[in-house]
């Protein structure tokens, strides 16, 4: 009896450990722009950066986020290969979309522009991103649009629900 028991014990014990540690639990969330329209002239930029203070505690993590860009057209479809990022600190991320990458013909087209973060539960470190979509023109680079959250409407992530603060406008 005593056997058969020991036996068990180690069998639930080589499973329990073969499964290894549990992953933590993930989550994104989609932070969109609206619609734009792009002319034959110029190029898009998506930017993010990571505002977070960096930890003053000695071995404390830095500040990271990450998640992926992503461009669509008019149609809704997906432009090129989603661009993956991680900003930490105070890095600063940027995706260009070209106006040749638009499908169709003409002079001018429309796209839509996403982040999508990754978020982790829970927190290891603190994500505060500020993010931007500016057009401007691709010869003498002079912004023709920019939109933008500011510092104080950044997504802060790490919460349950995904958010500590104001939800971006």
């Amino acid at each position: 009896m005593r056997i058969s028991s020991l036996i068990l014990t180690c069998a639930f014990a080589t499973l329990a450990f073969g499964q290894g540690a549990p992953s933590a639990p993930t989550a994104t969330r989609d932070l969109s722009f609206p619609p734009v329209g792009l002319a034959s002239s110029e190029t898009a930029q998506l930017n993010v950066v990571n505002i977070a203070p960096a930890p003053t505690a000695a071995g404390a993590t830095a500040p990271s986020c990450s998640g992926t860009i992503t461009f669509a057209d008019a149609t809704g479809k997906t432009i090129g290969t989603p661009a993956n990022f991680t900003t930490t600190g105070s890095q600063v991320s940027s995706t260009q979309l070209l106006f040749s990458q638009l499908p169709g013909s003409g002079s001018r087209g429309e796209f839509v522009a996403s982040v999508q973060l990754t978020l982790s539960f829970p927190e290891k470190a603190p994500c505060a991103l500020v993010f931007s979509l500016e057009t401007f023109d691709t010869t003498s680079g002079v912004t023709h649009v920019y939109l933008g959250n500011s510092a104080t409407g950044t997504a802060l992530i790490g919460t349950p629900i995904g958010l500590r603060g104001p939800i971006p406008n």
